[in-house]
């Protein structure tokens, strides 16, 4: 079974940086799309992003184009959130999923396996 951790979430200023990992075991992820959602508060579930494994290529959110970047780690089974220019509207508790590849995504049903999500605060 998949089992998928994320990592890397803490606080920053507004304009900072951070980078979250999602690391996966009991499975390869050379056959699934890695998305990152994410829920503040009182709000629902948003898709950030998603990279297909088996060819690379990426999807994100109008909110965080050119500033979040997905990209898989030097170990096939890591992929990372890059997120710059840090707003407080992007706190929110992240989640990496997986699907069999990122059609399905910004809708987060279509993605089986979840993480148990790392905390992003964003605040001066």
């Amino acid at each position: 079974q998949l089992r998928l951790v994320e990592s890397g979430g803490g606080l920053v200023q507004p304009g900072g940086s951070l980078k979250l990992s999602c690391t996966a075991s009991g499975a390869s992820l050379d056959n699934y799309g890695i998305g990152w959602f994410r829920q503040a508060p009182g709000k629902k579930r948003e898709g950030v992003s998603c990279i297909h494994m088996r060819d690379l290529r990426t999807s994100y959110a109008d909110s965080v184009k050119e500033r979040f970047i997905t990209s898989r780690g030097s170990t096939e089974n890591t992929v990372y959130l890059q997120m710059n220019g840090l707003k407080p509207e992007d706190a929110a508790v992240y989640y990496c999923a997986a699907d069999w590849d990122c059609s399905g995504f910004p809708v987060s049903l279509t993605f089986a396996f979840w993480g148990q999500g790392t905390n992003v605060t964003v605040a001066s």
